[in-house]
């Protein structure tokens, strides 16, 4: 009796480790809040009794939870900054890069506003505050009301070196949490302009403005015609391995992709 019950509580024990798989995935809001949770879920179709613990914080949250391992997988619109990369190879931790979607960051404005494009040097000038007025740009009189990400955000700090030469975000502009919190502000807000990624572009409420005549669109980011175009990323320490290294390979398979191009992200390759 006492050898069965020995192997009734192995038996739940290793049951309860199997249930207990997961996959612990950090980072980035753009990825976080739509695309990995719905390739969680095709993932978990597919494979069982996995589990997933998915938090969209920003990306340089990602990264730093690689750096001190309490995630397997970071996921960050920007890549790795050098004082990063360091300060993982002082902990022993090689950051892996693995591109996962390719991205156009959209600049948004109210859906009224009569503003339908806009150059690079506006575009510029809007966001550090050398232009407030919508009058300036060819629009109805009123003051611009900038909203931007907060400061973890990798597309805070692309959009900072893409469309800003690297210069500081105005002091009025106004920090949102995530791409879904930007839309819904601009949506409310006539005389709003914020930017969100590819899969945020048809929220209620706003309308994309072109840049030098470019929209934000598959064909050009893939032709790299739109100006503010960027790889996204999954971090890894080193190779990823186990449960998490075979998520990795999911997102990549043409199952995967096919599910960034559904959620609004460019596919890295040409999907059978």
């Amino acid at each position: 009796m006492k050898q069965f019950l020995s192997l009734s509580l192995a038996a739940i024990v290793a049951t309860s480790a199997i249930a207990a798989e997961k996959i612990v995935i950090k980072g980035s809001d753009t990825l976080g809040a739509k695309l990995v949770p719905m390739l969680a879920e095709d993932y978990k179709a597919r494979n069982g009794d996995v589990a997933f613990e998915i938090a969209a914080e920003g990306s340089t949250t990602g990264i730093s939870a690689i750096i001190d391992s309490t995630a397997q997988i970071g996921m960050s619109s920007r890549r790795a900054k050098p004082t990063e990369s360091s300060a993982a190879l002082a902990k022993g931790v090689t950051l892996k890069p693995t591109i996962v979607a390719f991205d156009g960051i959209g600049v948004i404005v109210n859906q009224g506003n009569g503003v339908s494009a806009l150059t690079k040097r506006q575009v510029e000038q809007i966001f550090t505050g050398d232009i407030t007025d919508w009058s300036q740009v060819g629009g109805t009189p009123g003051k611009i009301s900038v909203y931007t990400r907060n400061t973890s955000s990798g597309t805070y700090s692309d959009f900072k070196e893409l469309a800003m030469k690297k210069r500081d975000y105005a002091g009025s502009s106004q920090k949102m949490a995530g791409n879904e919190q930007i839309a819904a502000e601009v949506a409310k807000n006539p005389n709003g302009i914020g930017y969100v990624g590819l899969a945020y572009l048809h929220d209620p409420g706003i309308k994309t403005v072109a840049i030098d005549g470019a929209l934000p669109t598959e064909e050009s980011v893939q032709a790299k015609k739109y100006p503010y175009a960027r790889p996204t990323f999954y971090y890894t320490n080193g190779e990823p391995s186990g449960e998490a290294a075979k998520f990795v390979e999911f997102t990549l398979s043409d199952e995967g992709q096919k599910t960034v191009r559904k959620v609004g992200f460019v596919p890295v390759r040409t999907v059978n």
